[in-house]
């Protein structure tokens, strides 16, 4: 920096610590000046917050913004044109309902109604990408544009302006000692910035209408987002009342159970308690003999008064298995211990039950 740029700079800055510290006051600029510049800064913060809200109101995850903001970096820096979208909710909601639709089975009502639901879902989350596509081409890039270029144009002007506005008070209150064409001449630049500043806030202010056309797209785009969505979701809605009347139209298939399985304890010993080999499992393991006769066996279960115990009789080879209870009974005056049948579940061959 030359003598001269080192003086008018040390100029600036005793001017300022005058004003900010000793209070002295500089030139004072026309209230119509100040209410541009309001305006304009106004703007400034305007088109900045838009931006920053807008780009919210499309991808909300904030997550998710960071991770695709730093893929783009990438991808710009390794000269890849395409990068990856944003994950929209749509989408995730959609594949994961497709999903478990396809698994439950589409011919199920639940089944087809999901993978039905989750496909036009998927087309809302197509729509919704067209809808930031639209956004950032007709609204926030313009928005941006205007932050980088006219806005900050404006900014270096005012910043130029304030610069020549303290090295002119500086230089006129020290007049004598600083020579009159110095004076004149900063006076001249200072009047040059005034006006260089005024006629780019006063272009910019008068041209908004180029900020409503950009407005104007924004609900444009919106509304066509809507629109394709209300045909997506009417179709979907017109699918899932077919759907719905064709499943109520439909004669209901009563449960039928399944036969039971016929208990088979193969071939019998006919030395053996009961006529079934002692090799075999018994119907009970916690149990005692309690009354034998002939070839008839009764188990008594070590359980308390008043248990369930399933039982299984036998009778020449022929098994009948029941559900009885475990009783005390009070029979020709004694108290006797007995099982009481309480269903009968299945039998083999021509077997009967026998009470004790």
């Amino acid at each position: 920096m030359s003598v001269a740029g080192l003086k008018k700079q040390f100029y600036k800055a005793s001017q300022m610590v005058s004003e900010k510290v000793g209070g002295a006051e500089g030139t004072k600029l026309d209230e119509e000046f100040k209410d541009l510049e309001r305006k304009v800064d106004v703007t400034n913060k305007a088109v900045i917050e838009v931006i920053s809200k807008t780009s919210e109101y499309l991808q909300p995850n904030p997550a998710s913004r960071a991770k695709l903001s730093m893929l783009n970096t990438m991808s710009k820096i390794r000269g890849q044109v395409k990068s990856p979208g944003y994950p929209q909710a749509e989408g995730l909601l959609g594949e994961c309902m497709t999903k478990y639709g396809r698994e439950l089975g589409e011919d199920t009502n639940f089944g087809g109604a999901l993978v039905d639901v989750g496909e036009s879902i998927k087309r809302l989350a197509e729509v919704k990408d067209s809808l930031d596509i639209d956004v950032k081409q007709n609204f926030i890039d313009p928005l941006q544009g205007l932050a980088d270029k006219d806005l900050r144009e404006i900014q270096h002007h005012l910043k130029k302006l304030e610069g020549r506005r303290l090295d002119y008070d500086y230089k006129k209150k020290r007049q004598g000692k600083i020579p009159d064409e110095e004076v004149r001449q900063a006076l001249e630049k200072f009047h040059e910035s005034k006006e260089v500043a005024e006629i780019s806030m006063y272009n910019l202010l008068e041209t908004d209408i180029e900020q409503v056309s950009q407005l104007s797209s924004l609900v444009e785009s919106q509304l066509q987002y809507h629109r394709q969505a209300v045909q997506v979701l009417d179709e979907l809605s017109d699918k899932l009342r077919d759907r719905m009347k064709e499943a109520q139209s439909r004669p209901r298939k009563e449960y039928v159970p399944k036969p039971k399985p016929i208990i088979d304890f193969g071939d019998t010993n006919e030395q053996s308690n009961g006529g079934f080999a002692p090799t075999s499992s018994p119907p009970m393991r916690n149990a005692e003999p309690y009354h034998q006769f002939g070839r008839i066996s009764m188990w008594k279960p070590r359980l308390r008064e008043s248990e369930s115990v399933w039982l299984c009789m036998c009778l020449h080879g022929n098994v009948c298995v029941f559900m009885c209870v475990w009783v005390k009974e009070k029979l020709g005056g004694k108290l006797l211990e007995r099982c009481k049948k309480v269903k009968e579940v299945g039998m083999c061959k021509t077997a009967h039950f026998l009470g004790v």
